[in-house]
This record gives structure tokens, C-alpha cells and sequence, in this order.
């Protein structure tokens, strides 16, 4: 006897892909076009015409008008009459593949600059402080604030606790004009080694928020960093605060070798 089954449904191949809703299609393309923008593949400033960019992205003009909205909401792009899209503030691209101090890391972005707001020594650190810098409180450390700006606008906060031998030269270096790990290691004779660093999202204060332009309760990156010397020693630590709108980390990963799964074991017939 046969059993009927009903219809067979159709096959994957043969499925409609799901029409996605025009919302979301604008939310690609504004992603695609995001990050064209943060990546320099518009040098001259400009974005191409609507038409332009339909072709390029494969997508319906209502989509790319809603996509550009999304920029212009973002600050990233500005429509001005009779001359096209325009590029309101590209961000700075920021590689996390090597170390590197950031204006190291903006070379060719233009002119960074640092006021410095503060630069002292510290005879009793914070409990957190003495630990990050595996130091005892009475130790001591040098304490240095610095505002970044890069061609003409604020671009970061940066409170940095120098361990005291490696710190106290500085004091006397050029910290308006150079890079803290350059003088570190041209003050010391030694080479940096590594560091440990983790980036979050956080809401500015009403202070940080002052100091770099922006309204409070924006978002920034919060990049704290543990560095050491090429013997492992911690000699610097840093809590950053990033104009959010400013810049764009990148890496290169690579995956390494997998971590070897265990078999279980199998079992033996009884």
C-alpha cells in the first residue's frame, strides 16, 4: 500500500531568497558604503551620484537615498546644493596589528599634536595603578595627561602612569611634539616589547566630553593598554578615550593552528 506524504516541498535551490524589507537593505548599503568611506576609497572627498552608486552596489535608489540618510545622520557625509555628496570627516585608520604610539599610527593623516595637560610625579599611586605596574603604592610613578589633536580637532584624552625610573626623563623630553613610546625608548636605551590592550564602547563624561568637542554622553572608544618592555617588565599603562567619530581600528588575523579536540573515548563492547 502506498502512503501519500502530500506535496513535496521545494528544495533549497529552487527557493525564493526572502525579500528583504527596504529598511534593511539601506542598512547594508550604508554598512558597504561606511566602510568605503573609513577605508580612503574616496580620496578626492567625494561620493559618487545616486545613479552611480545604485549600479555599484546593486541596489534601488530608494535604498541608496536611505543608506546616505543613515551617513548624514552619523555625521560621516553633508548634501550641499550643486556640488554632490561630500565627506564631512574621514576617520583616521588605526592599525591593532603592531605597536605602535598614535601618532606613529596616523602617520601621513596629517599633523598630530598633543597639549599636555599634566606632568608630574605621583609618590603614591592608586591601588589599581601599583598593580597593572607590579610596583608597591609608595613607588611612585610618573603621571602625564595629554589632549591629541590632529589637524586642527580634538581626538583623544590620554592619561598614562609611567613606571618612575622609565617616567622621570620624559618629564624633560619634548611631550607636545613626540610620541611617549619613542621617548621612552630612546630615554632608555631599551626596547618595548608588547602590550595588552582592550577597546570598549563607553558614554563620555561631561568633562572628556568638553575637552574633545563633543556632546556629552557620546559615544567614544575607551582603549585601555598595559605595556612592557622587550623583558616582559610593565613600564606604562593608559586609559585613552577616542572621538568615536574620528577613527577606525583594523587588524589582519590570522588563524593559527586549532586547539586539538579530544575523542571521547570509545567504547568497549560489553
Amino acid at each position: 500500500m502506498t502512503i501519500s506524504s502530500g506535496p513535496v516541498p521545494p528544495t533549497s535551490s529552487r527557493e525564493r531568497p526572502r525579500r528583504q524589507p527596504r529598511a534593511e537593505r539601506a542598512r547594508h548599503v550604508a554598512d558597504v558604503l561606511r566602510h568605503q568611506i573609513t577605508t580612503g576609497r574616496f580620496p578626492d572627498g567625494m561620493l559618487p551620484g545616486e545613479t552611480a552608486l545604485c549600479e555599484r552596489l546593486g541596489a534601488s535608489r530608494n535604498a541608496v537615498r536611505e543608506a546616505l540618510g543613515l551617513l548624514r545622520s552619523e555625521g560621516l557625509i553633508a548634501r550641499r546644493q550643486g556640488v554632490g555628496t561630500m565627506i564631512v570627516m574621514a576617520k583616521f585608520g588605526h592599525g591593532m596589528d603592531r605597536l605602535a604610539g598614535l601618532a606613529e599610527a596616523l602617520t601621513g593623516y596629517g599633523t598630530v599634536t598633543n597639549e599636555v595637560r599634566a606632568a608630574h610625579f605621583v609618590d603614591h599611586l592608586p591601588a589599581v595603578i601599583a598593580e597593572r605596574l607590579e610596583v608597591p603604592r609608595k613607588a611612585g610613578a610618573v603621571y602625564i595627561e595629554r589632549l591629541r589633536w590632529s589637524n586642527g580637532l580634538p581626538l583623544s584624552l590620554d592619561t598614562t602612569y609611567l613606571a618612575a625610573d622609565i617616567g622621570l626623563p620624559l618629564l624633560e623630553s619634548d611631550l607636545v611634539g613626540r610620541d611617549i613610546f619613542a621617548l621612552i625608548e630612546e630615554t632608555s636605551g631599551q626596547r618595548l616589547g608588547r602590550a595588552e590592550i582592550s577597546v570598549h564602547s563607553v558614554n563620555a563624561g561631561p568633562d572628556a566630553a568638553a575637552l574633545l568637542g563633543i556632546p556629552s554622553g557620546a559615544a567614544v572608544f575607551a582603549v585601555e593598554r598595559l605595556t612592557r618592555m622587550s623583558d616582559g617588565r610593565p613600564v606604562d599603562t593608559e586609559s585613552i578615550q577616542i572621538r568615536a567619530d574620528r577613527i577606525a581600528f583594523h587588524a589582519e588575523l590570522h588563524r593559527g593552528n586549532r586547539l586539538a579536540v579530544r575523542e571521547p573515548a570509545a567504547r568497549r563492547p560489553g
